[in-house]
Order: C-alpha cells, then structure tokens, then sequence
C-alpha cells in the first residue's frame, strides 16, 4: 500500500532531523529549511528557464531565501507571496531597492518593507515559478506542509492568466526530501518541471496538466474566510469548477 502524503511528510521530516541537515527552528510542521539551501538555490541559475526569466514567483520560505536574493541579483522582477496569503502578493523591483539591501529583502520582514502589496490583477506575466516543498518524488509530484498555499497562489496567477501551463514550476529540497515513493494526487497539486538539490538537477517528463485555476469544491468555507483576495475571486463570475 503506497504511503499517505502525512506519512511521507513525517518521515521526510524525521529523517532530516536525525541527519541534522535541518536548520532552526527544526524540520517539523514546515517548508524545512536545510544545509545545502544556498548551493541548491545557485544551480537554478543555470537553468534556461532562469536565464530568460525577467519575473519569476517565489515562495516566502526560509529555504528559499537564496533563491530570491539571486532573483534580485540577476535583476528580475520578484513576486513574493505573503505568508499564508494574508496580504496577497508582494512585488520587489531590483531598480528600486539600493543593491546592498538585497539580502534584507529577500527575508519575509525585508520584503514586507522594500516590496509593495500588489493585486493579482496587476501582477506582471511570471515566467517562472519556485515552490518549497517537503517531499518530492521522481516523478515530479510534490508535497507541501498541508495547508496548500502553494497551489493557491498558483491558482490565483491562473485565474488572472500570469501563468500558464507553460510556465516553469522549480522546487529546491534536499536530496533527502527526494524520494521514490508514488503517492495519490489531487487535481490542484502542482506538478514540477525541475527538482533541484545541491547535487543535481532533476528534469521531469511530466505526465499530466498543471492546474487550470481554482477548483472551488476542493476549498473550505474556512479557507475562503480567510485569505481575502481568494474570496474576491471566487465571487467572480466564471471561477473554475471542478
């Protein structure tokens, strides 16, 4: 019997704390940060994808903080999701943040005094998108801590076409949080494209279509309550339905 997406999430955990490869506060209930973070972060700038990239959408997870500085760096255009969408989206504009202040606005309190809360109407067309995750496997499926804020934030983008089916999906983990393991999947989970340890890049042949927008019947009323912006959109006309 295959392993259930907690299962794996735990395991994955536990194993990162018993290699002490989990940095604080420590690998339980998060987007663990790891060792190695910085290095995973360096090798998707050798990406293609990156290379041409002018904005790229990257998740407010402390893993990920290197690859949003880098983002700054190559001059792009970051788009930060704030935590729990609690206030939408943030956009940082290299040209307006002084370059030594880079670091400080890739943290989520940085980006919150450098970046600007922006509509998802207004959003800039992403180019490419960069989750955290908890697990991943090898065939490009991934798990996130539960709450589903990744596949949200996707979804919205969709909604007001940002992104699309061909816009890149990249995870940076641990090659501990790689596994071999198949496990169910919703019509909403995001499928990757690349998975990126600080030892290798992983490019996948997907096998099905990235979500399409907001599927409403997998969300509850209590998600809609309280992320503001996603019960804007769902009182639109023409929202996505199962």
């Amino acid at each position: 019997m295959n392993k259930t997406k907690q299962e794996l999430r735990e395991e994955v955990w536990r194993r990162m704390e018993e290699l002490k490869i989990a940095r604080f506060p420590g690998a339980f209930g998060r987007i663990p940060n790891f060792i190695g973070a910085e290095k995973a972060a360096s090798m998707i700038t050798h990406l293609r994808e990156w290379k041409n990239a002018q904005v790229v959408k990257v998740n407010p997870d402390s893993p990920q903080a290197s690859v949003r500085r880098l983002a700054l760096l190559s001059n792009m255009v970051l788009i930060m999701p704030t935590p729990r969408l609690r206030s939408g989206f943030l956009i940082l504009e290299p040209a307006r943040i002084d370059k030594k202040d880079y670091g400080f606005a890739s943290t989520i309190k940085g980006a919150f005094i450098h970046g600007r809360e922006i509509k998802p109407s207004d959003l800039p067309r992403i180019d490419l998108v960069v989750a955290g995750s908890v697990v991943v496997n090898e065939q490009g499926e991934r798990i996130g801590k539960g709450g589903g804020y990744s596949e949200l934030e996707w979804a919205i983008a969709r909604e007001y076409r940002k992104v699309d089916e061909d816009t890149p999906i990249v995870t940076t983990i641990h090659d501990v949080q790689l596994v071999k393991d198949v496990f169910e999947i919703a019509p909403y989970d995001l499928p990757m494209d690349y998975v990126i340890t600080p030892s290798r890049v992983l490019s996948i042949s997907r096998k099905r279509e990235k979500p399409r927008g907001i599927y409403r019947d997998f969300i509850t009323p209590e998600k809609i309550n309280e992320i503001p912006i996603l019960k804007e959109i769902l009182d639109r006309k023409g929202v996505s339905k199962r």
